[in-house]
């Protein structure tokens, strides 16, 4: 049994999901980071999930769009993360599926899902709170570079409908593929 999936016990063992903890961490180090460090902890994705599911029956697809506009598109967790979740959740007992939505399967919580949520609850509010703050952040800097790229927009779109040499082209040319490479080094 892993300690450190205290949440499920040692329950997935013995439903063969021992491997679970690692696409767990998988999908904490390449989608949970924000800037200002993560937001989710190793296994903090089945506790959101459950909430979610909490809140309403829910399929797949709509975890995955929630969870994206929760964090101001600062995390977006892929299908290859959120239906081995689902699943494993629905081997828990936690979840099970209920009506079907446009022939995706919906998921509702049970009983013991509830119960293992209410266990959680301080960390389950920690999390929504970084999320709250991740979503904030982004739509505060989203805004800031949009209005940015909307100026440069504007820009070219003026420049362009007067008459341009090719060594201007060029020269514009360059500017832009220099400012792209510095951001991508940022």
């Amino acid at each position: 049994m892993h300690r450190h999936h205290h949440f499920f016990g040692d329950r997935h063992e013995r439903h063969g999901r021992g491997r679970w903890g690692h696409w767990a961490e998988h999908a904490r180090d390449h989608h949970g980071r924000h800037r200002g460090g993560r937001f989710m902890e190793h296994g903090d994705l089945r506790f959101v999930v459950l909430s979610l599911i909490a809140e309403q029956p829910r399929h797949g697809y709509e975890l995955i769009k929630e969870l994206e506009e929760r964090t101001g598109g600062a995390y977006r967790p892929s299908p290859g993360v959120i239906y081995p979740l689902l699943s494993l959740l629905e081997d828990e007992g936690f979840i099970r599926p209920t009506e079907a939505d446009g022939g995706r399967k919906l998921f509702e919580i049970t009983a013991e899902g509830r119960a293992a949520l209410e266990q959680n609850k301080a960390g389950v509010d920690a999390i929504f709170g970084r999320m709250d703050e991740a979503s904030q952040a982004s739509r505060h800097s989203g805004h800031r570079v949009g209005r940015a790229m909307a100026n440069l927009g504007m820009a070219l779109g003026q420049r362009m409908r007067r008459p341009i040499t090719d060594e201007q082209i060029d020269r514009l040319i360059a500017m832009i593929d220099d400012t792209a490479a510095a951001i991508e080094k940022l």
